[in-house]
């Protein structure tokens, strides 16, 4: 390909990439805009959601007391958090906060609870979650208290949904370390054991949250159960499972498990690149350029080999 198409090509997506990126400011709400934003339909929305699961996990005994917490992203750097102090089959609309994401109350009447820098932590190392649900149901809590990771491979919706678990060490809860103890294992998974404490699950709703709750505690109820039957538990065989992690990556869901059999292609790492540490929504100028230019070669290699 001579010079003249190649500028041509990297014209058109430096062009294409600029025009689908938000403005430079975008995310960085004033404090009025973030107010005003809390008080949306769109924020409505959230805030009614985690009320619904919020009486969901408290009518499963998954919270007791004051237990548990909630929270869902409704911006780049603004986060709906429940309160400190509140039993969750309790919550109101007016005791809920907003918070950015280092931690400062935006509005809300009520102190926003102290475990949201757990919430914090994994909406900075994962850009996909949007709603983190940390509670404590027994039988996933038992787990975490012996150090049992459950056992894989024994029903599919586990699979699909959650996957292999990981128990993240134990740290004082409210804590930046306790809330960072779950930083090594939460790009991998979406539900995580908490040494001691209980569990923390992220998605791209609050409801998705909710379900990997009841799915983590269910299976181990029944792996508990069916382990004191005095049979062997019986595993699905290997070419069904990677059926299930088929569905799995159709779904968009994590697992530990991918990472084994899937190469970094040279795109993908450009956009991951791109995109780290973008707070406010969009790259760094510098970041956007080496993305063109790796978009331009790939694109520019492919006309080469198909001309």
């Amino acid at each position: 390909m001579n010079q003249l198409s190649q500028e041509k090509v990297r014209s058109i997506v430096q062009r294409a990439i600029t025009e689908c990126l938000p403005p430079p400011n975008a995310g960085r709400l004033t404090r009025e805009e973030a107010i005003d934003l809390f008080h949306s339909p769109e924020a409505l929305s959230l805030k009614n959601e985690i009320i619904d699961a919020g009486r969901k996990l408290w009518a499963r005994a998954y919270v007791d007391g004051n237990g548990g917490n909630i929270s869902a992203r409704i911006n780049p750097e603004y986060v709906i958090s429940s309160p400190t102090l509140c039993s969750k089959g309790d919550l109101r609309l007016e005791d809920l906060s907003l918070v950015d994401l280092e931690n400062n109350r935006i509005c809300g009447d009520r102190k926003h609870t102290s475990e949201i820098l757990l919430h914090l932590e994994i909406y900075k190392a994962v850009p996909q979650a949007t709603a983190v649900i940390h509670c404590h149901p027994p039988y996933a809590t038992a787990h975490a208290i012996a150090g049992v990771i459950p056992p894989g491979n024994l029903i599919p919706e586990m699979e699909v949904f959650v996957g292999p678990v990981a128990i993240s060490p134990y740290d004082t809860p409210g804590t930046k370390s306790f809330a960072r103890t779950v930083l090594p294992f939460v790009k991998q998974h979406n539900t995580i054991l908490l040494a001691n404490h209980g569990i923390v699950c992220w998605a791209d709703t609050v409801t998705h949250a909710e379900w990997y709750t009841e799915v983590i505690d269910t299976y181990c109820k029944t792996v508990m159960i069916a382990s004191q039957l005095g049979k062997p538990l019986k595993e699905i065989p290997p070419d069904k499972i990677a059926d299930l992690l088929a569905i799995k990556k159709s779904l968009g869901l994590p697992d530990a498990r991918f990472a084994a059999d899937e190469v970094e292609k040279p795109l993908a790492t450009a956009v991951k690149a791109a995109m780290k540490g973008s707070s406010n929504g969009r790259p760094a100028q510098a970041d956007i350029d080496r993305l063109v230019a790796t978009i331009s070669t790939t694109i520019t290699d492919f006309l080469d080999k198909h001309s």
